[in-house]
């Protein structure tokens, strides 16, 4: 039967240390985190700056849905584009410098949208090979010509520029690389963007509410000009504390993609009360140095705790901490252990990460506090 090799499929992700479990979280994300009774300290959150629960955040909301419902209706060019859409959207763009700002549900809607909006199959795509997977999907569905460079590897990506005949060209990256927690050369790919006539294409999922001035992300954190050439995702899922995306670029751009984005154009709007939130969360990052600071004393403590044990971290930056671990059940083991201490720190294995680099993802929050990244070091040094 058909079913029957999904069921063998199943049994060697078990066997292979890839099977994934969802957990029930029982308590609203933060720091502290209760799984089928008990208390945890989670460092799984992408929650940057511990908006999720703001009670200002939860405020808005609410007033957002008394005054404008739960639901939009629509999609947006239909009758789905609500007058806290549009505020929203034009307040992303004034923050992030940008002439224009078009809202998505998820980010990975947005990435979808992009790509294939603007090349296909007479064009070429010149990708980072540890790109989030939306960003590999959007060029599949594109037609466009693949081109993977290696990660960081500048002089491979202007080689396959210089050597490319492709109608158009886009250059497409993560600006923080969300397994290894590095950042792109922004600065290098735009100028290569500008030499060679190409779109350059930046998904700042973990860079938006972080870096930067005021948190407006890797564009601001690099110091780039704002060219018709550059575009960039951010998705408000994460340090924005609540869901959704967009995408900032050029006003001609925006419109093109609000005409022709697929991804767009076919689904529903999202419920209002979250647009109302986020004019919030915007409020907030803009005033939020404290939180990023403190966050920074955070990355700076884990980094410092570990340096002398043979957990090996990479040269990350950012929130994201990995801690390599290389074998796939020896990550689970470790992130069982952990867990058993109260630490919930998720194992990261292929296809997520390239095999034989499986590691624990530790990321930090405004939210945590030093005693509890301490636990963490603490532990982990005894376990090494």
């Amino acid at each position: 039967m058909i079913w029957d090799e999904l069921q063998t499929e199943l049994d060697a992700l078990q066997r292979d240390g890839l099977q994934r479990q969802r957990r029930i979280l029982e308590v609203p994300c933060g720091p502290q985190a209760r799984v089928d009774g008990q208390e945890l300290t989670s460092f799984c959150s992408n929650d940057y700056l511990g908006l999720a629960n703001d009670p200002l955040l939860v405020e808005a909301a609410c007033a957002g849905a008394r005054s404008w419902g739960v639901g939009s209706g629509a999609s947006h060019l239909v009758s789905g584009h609500l007058l806290p859409h549009a505020q929203l959207e034009q307040k992303l763009a004034e923050f992030t410098g940008f002439p224009g700002a078009l809202l998505f549900s998820t980010g990975y809607l947005a990435n979808l949208a992009i790509v294939p909006a603007l090349v296909d199959r007479h064009d070429a795509v010149f990708a980072d090979r540890l790109n989030h997977a939306s960003l590999i999907d959007a060029v599949q569905l594109s037609r466009a010509a693949s081109q993977r460079y290696p990660h960081g590897d500048l002089a491979t990506l202007e080689r396959l520029l210089n050597n490319s005949t492709a109608r158009r060209k886009l250059i497409l990256t993560d600006a923080v690389f969300s397994m290894d927690g590095d950042l792109a050369p922004l600065p290098e790919l735009l100028a290569l963007a500008e030499r060679f006539d190409a779109w350059l294409v930046v998904d700042d999922a973990h860079g938006f509410g972080v870096l930067g001035k005021q948190g407006r992300g890797s564009v601001s954190h690099f110091n780039l000009p704002i060219t018709p050439r550059l575009i960039v995702m951010g998705t408000l899922g994460k340090a924005a504390g609540a869901s959704g995306a967009f995408v900032a670029g050029a006003a001609t751009v925006i419109e093109w993609l609000a005409q022709r984005a697929r991804s767009y154009i076919f689904t529903t709007a999202a419920s209002p009360l979250i647009a109302c939130a986020l004019a919030g969360s915007l409020q907030l990052i803009a005033v939020g140095e404290a939180r990023r600071d403190h966050l920074w004393q955070l990355v700076a403590h884990l980094r410092d705790g570990l340096a002398a044990t043979r957990w090996h971290l990479l040269p990350s930056p950012t929130a994201i901490q990995p801690v390599i671990i290389g074998d796939n059940h020896e990550a689970v083991r470790i992130a069982s252990a952990l867990y058993a201490r109260g630490l919930w720190v998720p194992a990261i294995r292929p296809p997520t990460v390239p095999p034989g680099s499986a590691r624990l993802r530790v990321s930090l929050t405004a939210g945590h506090s030093h005693d509890q990244v301490a636990k963490l070091v603490s532990a982990l040094r005894d376990l090494a």
